[in-house]
């Protein structure tokens, strides 16, 4: 098993850099990144200019003394210098072959788990109870579960939480308002559909925020539960399970593991967050209400903003929950690296929250928390997208939707094929092109939702990748090839197309490094949809069951690991692959 080349390539030169100048430069940016332009090699390193001023040398002098000292001739061809100091490193195409023959061998592509894995704790989707999971929940789902999906690949050890909305105000006033209308749901399971609930909870909103005395009825129902009332309690638990199997077949078509952990979860260690913020001397009282007064954060009178801890009346809100949950993570689930996936307008909360527990040292310097922002969905016309009567549009039917239109797709492309086969192909490239549709975005911008753009054939979507694949599979059928008995040490690479696609192939590793560093799933798209692109234009130019027996067996090959990685990434990204289209 190997790392990607350019980590290995930044660990040569640290050393080259420290060999060169001392021990002093160890950790000196090595500044080395994949070359823009072909034409000056493969990999570049920077490094030279920014040692200059230190250095009291040109940068072409420093960058004599980095390749003397780097060791690489395993990997590169001899280096060169270009310009102010850049080093310029070309593959050999010896290592290249040597490389594909491993990636081809391996079920896991030659890529190695990482060294030391981490406890990671990834918080994703977090519907709220009583209402149906809508678009809006699509990004914080698929996105968290592919960064999931990475950071298993990669060896660490995920916990994949659900923190769902199932707790609060909102279940008094529900509940307050059922016992007029609907006693039944309060006792009985299944007693009322979840689009009725959903309709429902819109109707108890709108009582709870004109009707005084109902509100009033509505927080002593509150108090009831947070209380342990039977039958309170046996309402909110109805509704809790009623919820979760909506939300369960949401999950289950679009494949998605989770473990629910509610904010109900952490409601008898909030009293703990209150008394622990009031000891370490954060906590002062404003206006009745507990609150840490935040730095940084004024309000419209340059006063600095209080973040409420615990009410006037004795209640709790988001940020006590959150604080109770991030400390649980870390002392109980021992995580030493927390990402929450949510709308980018939770950003604000996020950095708060983060600032009260750090100044409570509540984090220790082990611990990584991180807020992974997403931008909104919006409709053709350039705002949010909803129905056409304004509602929300609600996830369930934007995925039968999706699966509709690839339905009717193949069935003008494949009219003879099995009913079987056709719902098959329609719900893998439906559900796959929403998701890649997504994913393929720069998460914190906002995208415009489109079917037929994501469902088209050409361009960077989910039916391209899948077609690509599908193309290998369709060499091999033809040519009647065992993929698995494949000599991999016969791969030669003589034929630029060969060659241009053999060290992309490389770059896979590369592109997991970044996700799982940076939590840009874009990243990963981005890297297939080069791989695809690069894949035909070699299939098209060199051919394949065509070519000599040497050649054959060498392009079979690559194509083989094109499919593999294909294949692999697609499913990093929560999307299964075809044999057939």
């Amino acid at each position: 098993m190997t790392t990607s080349v350019l980590s290995d390539l930044k660990i040569r030169f640290s050393k080259a850099i420290a060999a060169a100048f001392g021990a002093e430069y160890a950790n000196h940016d090595p500044a080395v990144a994949p070359s823009k332009d072909a034409k000056f090699g493969d990999y570049q390193c920077n490094a030279a200019l920014g040692l200059t001023k230190k250095l009291k040398q040109k940068p072409q002098d420093v960058a004599a003394q980095i390749i003397v000292n780097l060791q690489v001739d395993d990997m590169f061809e001899a280096p060169t210098i270009a310009g102010a100091g850049f080093i310029n490193l070309k593959l050999k195409l010896s290592y290249l072959e040597s490389q594909l023959a491993k990636m081809q061998k391996s079920d896991r592509l030659a890529i190695a788990k990482v060294d030391k894995p981490d406890r990671v704790i990834v918080d994703f989707s977090s519907p709220n109870i009583a209402k149906e999971m809508h678009v809006g929940h699509l990004r914080s789902t698929i996105i968290g579960d592919s960064i999931a999906r990475i950071l298993e690949f990669q060896g660490h050890e995920v916990l994949r939480l659900n923190h769902v909305g199932d707790w609060g105000t909102q279940f008094g006033m529900l509940i307050t308002y059922l016992r007029e209308v609907y006693p039944d749901a309060l006792t009985k399971a299944d007693a009322i559909a979840i689009g009725d609930l959903v309709e429902l909870y819109r109707a108890a909103k709108k009582r709870f925020d004109e009707d005084a005395e109902f509100k009033e009825i509505s927080r002593a129902a509150v108090v009831e539960l947070q209380a342990g009332g039977a039958e309170a309690k046996l309402a909110w638990q109805l509704l809790c399970e009623q919820s979760r199997r909506e939300f369960q077949k949401i999950y289950d078509t679009l494949n998605i593991q989770l473990e629910e952990r509610g904010e109900s979860f952490y409601n008898s260690y909030l009293s703990d967050v209150v008394a622990d913020l009031r000891e370490t001397g954060l906590l002062q009282e404003d206006q009745g209400a507990l609150c840490v007064f935040l730095e940084g954060f004024s309000n419209k009178d340059g006063q600095p903003l209080p973040l409420i801890i615990q009410k006037t009346d004795g209640g709790y809100n988001y940020a006590t929950t959150d604080l109770a949950a991030l400390r649980y993570r870390i002392r109980e689930d021992k995580a030493t690296r927390i990402i929450y996936v949510t709308d980018i307008g939770q950003s604000g909360h996020f950095t708060q929250v983060f600032q009260v527990a750090q100044r409570a040292n509540w984090i220790p310097e082990t611990v990584q928390t991180t807020h992974v922002p997403f931008g909104l969905v919006m409709g053709d016309d350039g705002k949010k997208f909803k129905t056409r009567s304004g509602d929300t549009i609600a996830l369930k039917s934007l995925l039968e939707e999706a699966v509709t239109r690839a339905r009717a797709d193949i069935e003008t492309r494949n009219p003879e094929a099995s009913d079987e086969f056709k719902q098959d192909v329609a719900e893998a490239v439906g559900l796959g092109a929403v998701k890649y549709a997504d994913l393929s975005q720069n998460r914190t911008s906002n995208y415009i939702f489109s079917f037929d753009k994501m469902l088209a054939l050409q361009g960077n979507t989910a039916p391209y990748m899948l077609y690509a694949y599908v193309r290998v599979q369709g060499i091999g059928r033809k040519g009647e090839i065992d993929f698995a008995s494949l000599d991999a040490d016969a791969i030669k690479l003589t034929q630029e197309p060969e060659i241009v696609l053999a060290k992309h192939l490389l770059q896979f590793a590369e592109a997991i490094d970044a996700v799982s560093e940076e939590l840009f799933p874009n990243r990963l798209c981005q890297y297939l949809f080069e791989l695809s692109q690069k894949f035909n234009q070699f299939f098209e130019q060199c051919p394949v069951l065509q070519a000599e027996e040497s050649e054959r067996i060498s392009r079979l090959s690559l194509c083989d690991i094109t499919a593999k990685t294909l294949k692999l990434g697609l499913n990093l990204l929560g999307i299964r692959v075809l044999e057939r289209m």
